[in-house]
């Protein structure tokens, strides 16, 4: 533990460190009205967070820099008690209108909205596809012998599979299909067992049950074959925002960007959480992102984790204004998602 002083200091280190990018020096800390102690008292207490790890003192340079052990003591530490002093403030004034939007919209918003306000790379999962209901079904006729199964789901996508038959098909039996799935399927989830079940009626007469089996792999491959979804913003931000010295780890985090498979091994560490996800520098497991922090909050259902809300930017981030912004997007998310899944 620390002395109120030097808990002071550090953050102090952090916060200057993070809004100008330069080394901190003493003399303006001394010169800070909230420092009550004199130039020396401030080097010797910055000398001390030095040997403790939490400081680092780059040779170019007279002024501190935070390490990432100094960084995940501020996260730990020190903003939980500035969270507790001031409740009432918001860390991104993140105003989503989540309202009436489908899923997949509701998601694209969320990612360019936290984007946008934080000045950094915003990536949101989305939620499974197993995890969905089918709201819709239609059957078209495009051509005498071919033929369109539309699924629309419970977040609002839609799939489209197309079937050629070797005979033409009777508009009747089409038109019947139709129903007879929206009225066996609706409400079904994509993952559930009893799907299949649901699409092999043994007392459907034969020429019916023997279209229904054709038609079924629209639904029971869907599940099977979707790609998780990411939705990413603000890569030229975090470029911009970023002093990569290390073209190779440039390069890295590029293609870690380009494979969705390995973001999506990344984030799905944050969803076994319970609390936000604050990965440090050094701490991610990503070489990628060795130099980069990442901070993650999950939403979702009561009762089940559905999807990650997470931003990635410079050791120096805000991370109080990150924190708040993931907790209240994440919230935002998992109030919307609730509607939509009780619907």
């Amino acid at each position: 533990m620390l002395t109120p002083r030097q808990d002071l200091l550090l953050a102090k280190v952090i916060d200057g460190f993070a809004s100008t990018g330069e080394p901190v020096a003493s003399k303006a800390l001394a010169g800070d009205p909230e420092v009550v102690a004199g130039s020396s008292t401030v080097r010797n207490e910055l000398a001390v967070l030095e040997e403790l790890g939490l400081l680092a003192h780059p040779h170019t340079s007279a002024g501190r820099v935070p390490t990432d052990a100094g960084y995940r003591y501020y996260v730990d530490r020190l903003l939980p008690a500035r969270r507790d002093r001031s409740p009432e403030q918001r860390g991104g004034g993140l105003g989503l209108s989540l309202a009436r939007r489908e899923v997949d919209a509701a998601l694209r918003l969320t990612t360019e909205t936290l984007s946008q306000l934080t000045n950094l790379l915003a990536i949101v999962s989305a939620p499974p596809i197993q995890t969905t209901t089918i709201r819709h079904v239609e059957v078209l006729l495009l051509q005498p012998q071919v033929l369109m199964v539309v699924i629309i789901t419970s977040t609002g996508g839609v799939s489209k599979r197309v079937f050629t038959f070797e005979r033409p098909v009777d508009v009747g039996l089409a038109d019947w299909a139709a129903s007879y799935l929206n009225e066996a399927l609706v409400g079904t989830g994509l993952g559930a067992r009893t799907l299949r079940s649901r699409l092999s009626d043994p007392t459907l007469p034969s020429t019916e049950r023997a279209f229904i089996d054709g038609v079924a792999p629209a639904f029971t491959e869907l599940a099977e074959t979707a790609e998780d979804v990411l939705y990413v913003d603000g890569t030229a931000r975090l470029l911009a925002e970023h002093r990569f010295q290390d073209v190779s780890q440039l390069n890295a985090l590029l293609e870690l960007l380009e494979r969705r498979v390995s973001l999506l091994g990344m984030l799905s560490e944050a969803l076994d959480q319970r609390d936000t996800y604050v990965r440090i520098g050094g701490e991610n497991a990503a070489p990628a992102l060795r130099g980069l922090s990442l901070v993650a909050a999950n939403y979702g259902l009561p009762q089940r984790n559905l999807g990650t809300v997470s931003l990635i930017g410079p050791t120096r981030m805000d991370y109080g204004s990150a924190i708040q912004a993931v907790r209240e997007a994440a919230l935002a998310l998992s109030r919307f998602v609730e509607g939509v899944y009780e619907d």
